[in-house]
């Protein structure tokens, strides 16, 4: 398998601004989140609305792109049993027990709970619906939270490989020659226009609800460039040609970025066409800036950086860790009304020190490793030090 290491450090980066995205949440106003400061600062909505059109997109566009180049078809049982491996163990893990202490610290604030975290975790565990507004998910009894990105890519991996069979068919490997020879300004507009349908089409019906069940749009949006990363992996000269791009990518990103964000923050009441044609520039402006990432990456990060191989095997726990951290320490320290800075401080240096010994704690407990997304270490095997570079961004 081609090593990518722009991928990988594009992967950690990514999880790293999630991460911050979710700390940022406490504090911006008017947004709804599990606990909020008191210190809230609207300021904060226009970079969070810039970074939340795109930011999931990434990370299923970046999940399409690692499976392109493993390249399933060789083994489409083998991947489909990997990835269930993989995605469920945390999956489940994670919502009775990790997941649980943000239900517990926004139930007690919301005063449907009684203080006692081993009460309510015997509760919790019974899944049955829980009164309205005690926690987001109360009504099913268990919440996934943030962890709703694994129970999604899950059945996104197994639907790609119940489609690899047409896929990889030659009328297939047509249309996939057809979509990675695409240069210029067809590569930004034709894959923009499904984005830009769905805006148009299912957004006005099905709004981002994260349940997997009624997710209509996000659905069509993530499994849409889950596809695409996944037909682009390969093909050398998508790459080539969105890195001579990168500067017209870059700018054209930034320039629909502020005019798409002061279009929505102005306050304007758009009528059925124009509303529409704001649409329809996000869809555009979200599929540019994913092009420029790529294209900026491969440019600057397609290297063997050493910090890389810890990085890569560390995403996974630190995904499923984060923001139950964040939700803990602001449990904590909300309520000490500390300086707004220096609370936002503690949070970030709170959340990053939990990530950090929940990561070294679980890589070095063999039945814990599954339960965080990292494979089991073969005892026997002690890879050498210029073999990270290989396996670290899969671990």
């Amino acid at each position: 398998m081609e090593r990518r290491h722009d991928l990988d450090a594009l992967r950690v980066l990514a999880f790293l601004l999630l991460i911050a995205y979710h700390c940022a949440m406490l504090y911006v106003a008017e947004w709804d989140w599990h606990l909020k400061s008191t210190h809230l600062a609207e300021w904060l909505q226009w970079p969070m609305l810039a970074m939340n059109r795109w930011r999931m997109a990434l990370l299923f566009l970046v999940s399409g792109l690692a499976i392109g180049l493993y390249q399933p078809a060789r083994h489409p049982g083998r991947f489909a049993l990997d990835r269930t491996w993989r995605l469920l163990p945390p999956l489940l893990f994670g919502m009775f027990v990790v997941v649980s202490v943000q239900a517990y610290c926004q139930g007690v604030v919301n005063g449907t709970v009684r203080p006692g975290y081993l009460e309510f975790l015997w509760r919790y565990w019974q899944v049955k619906p829980w009164p309205e507004g005690g926690f987001d998910g109360a009504e099913y009894g268990i919440t996934w939270n943030h962890l709703w990105y694994l129970a999604y890519l899950w059945p996104y991996s197994l639907l790609l490989t119940a489609l690899l069979p047409l896929l990889e068919s030659a009328p297939g490997r047509r249309l996939q020659a057809a979509f990675a020879g695409l240069r210029g300004g067809a590569l930004v507009l034709l894959p923009a226009l499904p984005l830009v349908v769905y805006l148009n089409v299912l957004l006005p019906r099905f709004e981002a609800t994260n349940d997997l069940i009624h997710d209509w749009f996000q659905h069509a949006q993530f499994f849409t460039v889950f596809v695409y990363g996944y037909l682009l992996a390969r093909a050398r000269g998508f790459w080539e040609e969105i890195v001579r791009l990168r500067r017209p990518l870059g700018l054209g990103a930034a320039a629909m970025c502020v005019v798409y964000v002061g279009l929505v923050k102005s306050g304007v009441e758009f009528g059925e066409p124009a509303l529409a044609a704001v649409r329809s520039l996000r869809g555009l402006f979200v599929w540019t800036t994913l092009l420029a990432i790529l294209a900026w990456a491969k440019h600057g990060l397609d290297r063997p950086f050493r910090w890389l191989p810890y990085a890569s095997e560390a995403v996974f726990p630190w995904y499923v860790i984060h923001q139950s951290a964040t939700v803990v320490v602001a449990y904590w320290l909300v309520p000490l009304q500390l300086d707004a800075w220096l609370e936002a401080s503690l949070v970030v240096a709170g959340t990053v020190a939990a990530c950090l010994l929940g990561h070294e704690i679980v890589r070095r407990v063999a039945w814990l490793r599954p339960l965080f997304g990292l494979k089991r270490r073969k005892p026997s095997v002690r890879p050498q030090p210029e073999a990270l570079a290989v396996v670290g961004g899969r671990q």
